[in-house]
C-alpha cells in the first residue's frame, strides 16, 4: 500500500458511526476503537466474497493485525473504512485497510486472515470465493 492511501484507492468502502462512548479522557476516539473500525471493513469483505452460505463450511480468524495511527479522530461524526485484498494465499488473505474521517487519513492497517474448515484447521480457500477475493484486490497488487 502506498504511504498516503486515499479512500478512492480501495474497491470496498464501509463506514461506522462514532459514539460518545468511543472517546477517551483526551476527547478523541480511543485507539482501541480503531480495531473495531477495521473489523467492520474485514467483515464487509468476507460477506462480499463468501456470503453466509460459503462461510457455513468454514470461518476466518485474524492471525495478524498491524495498525499504524496517523491522526486523531473526534466525536461526533463517522469514519469511512477502505478495504482491499493485498495478497491471496492457499488458506489466507492479506488485507490492506485505511480509516478516514472527513477525508483525512487517520490510520492504515494490514491484517492476515486464515480460513479454517469445520475441523478448525487451515483449509484451502474455495475457488469461487478466491475469484471474488481477486475482484477486491488493490489495483497495484
Amino acid at each position: 500500500m502506498q504511504d498516503q492511501p486515499r479512500l478512492e484507492d480501495f474497491p470496498l468502502r464501509s463506514f461506522d458511526k462514532l459514539r460518545y462512548g468511543d472517546t477517551d479522557r483526551q476527547g478523541h476516539v480511543n485507539n482501541v476503537v480503531f480495531a473495531t473500525f477495521l473489523e467492520t471493513g474485514r467483515c464487509d469483505l468476507l460477506d462480499r466474497a463468501f456470503g453466509p452460505s460459503r462461510l457455513a463450511a468454514g470461518n476466518f480468524v485474524t492471525a495478524r493485525l498491524e495498525l499504524d495511527f496517523r491522526a486523531e479522530i473526534f466525536w461526533p461524526g463517522q469514519v469511512e473504512i477502505g478495504t482491499a485484498v493485498k495478497t491471496i494465499g492457499n488458506s489466507s488473505v492479506r488485507v490492506a485497510q485505511a480509516v478516514f474521517q472527513n477525508g483525512k487519513l487517520a490510520a492504515t492497517s494490514e491484517s492476515v486472515m486464515v480460513y479454517l474448515g469445520q475441523n478448525k484447521r487451515p483449509t484451502s480457500l474455495p475457488d469461487d470465493a478466491r475469484a471474488e477475493l481477486k475482484a477486491l484486490m488493490l489495483p497495484c497488487a
